[in-house]
C-alpha cells in the first residue's frame, strides 16, 4: 500500500482508543511486567509513545516543511519515558497520550503535507528521509508498539500454557 494521508489518520486516530481498551483498569501484573532485562512493559511503551508525541512526529514534520535537509532532526531519546513517566499511573498516561495525540492530529491536519510528501529532511542517524517516510513510520510505529504490548502481555502466561506453546506464535 502506498502512503495515504486519510488512511494513516485512520490508524493514528484509533491508537489511543486501542490502548485504552487494552490497558485501562488492568492489574499491574499486566501493565508493569516485561519480557526480561532491557525490555519494556506496556507502561514503558505508553510513556515512549507520549515522548514521541511531544518530540518526534509533528516537530520533525515541521522541520521538513520549513527547513528541509538544512536543519537535521534532534536525536530522539528512546528511553526518555524512564524519567517522564515516574510517579504516573496507567490512567494518567492514557489521558496524556489521548490529549497529545488529539492535539497533534489537529495540528497535522492543518499542515500542508499532501503537496510536500517527497520533501527531504535529515535524520541524525539515517541521513536523508522524505516526509512520506516519516509519516509512514508514525503509523507503523504505533502498530509496532500495539503489537509489542500484546506480545509482552501474552508472555506473562508463557509458563502456564503448557504444550500449547508450539501453537501460540506470539510466544515464540
Amino acid at each position: 500500500m502506498q502512503y495515504d494521508l486519510d488512511k494513516s489518520i485512520e490508524i493514528l486516530e484509533r491508537t489511543p482508543k486501542v490502548l485504552r481498551a487494552l490497558l485501562a483498569e488492568l492489574s499491574p501484573e499486566w501493565t508493569t511486567n516485561n519480557e526480561g532485562p532491557d525490555t519494556w512493559s506496556p507502561f514503558d511503551v505508553l510513556g515512549h509513545l507520549i515522548h514521541g508525541e511531544k518530540t518526534d512526529w509533528i516537530p520533525r514534520t515541521k522541520i521538513i516543511l520549513e527547513y528541509g535537509v538544512d536543519m537535521p532532526f534532534k536525536p530522539f531519546d528512546r528511553f526518555a519515558q524512564n524519567e517522564i513517566s515516574k510517579g504516573k499511573s496507567i490512567p494518567d498516561l492514557l489521558v496524556e497520550f489521548e490529549e497529545l495525540r488529539e492535539a497533534n492530529l489537529e495540528e497535522f491536519k492543518s499542515l500542508n503535507v499532501s503537496q510536500n510528501l517527497d520533501k527531504m529532511g535529515k535524520h541524525p542517524e539515517l541521513g536523508e528521509v522524505t516526509l512520506r517516510n516519516l509519516l509512514s513510520s508514525w503509523v507503523v510505529h504505533d502498530l509496532g508498539h500495539i503489537s509489542q504490548i500484546t506480545r509482552v502481555m501474552a508472555k506473562q502466561y508463557k509458563g502456564e500454557v503448557g504444550i500449547w506453546t508450539k501453537y501460540l506464535g506470539v510466544l515464540q
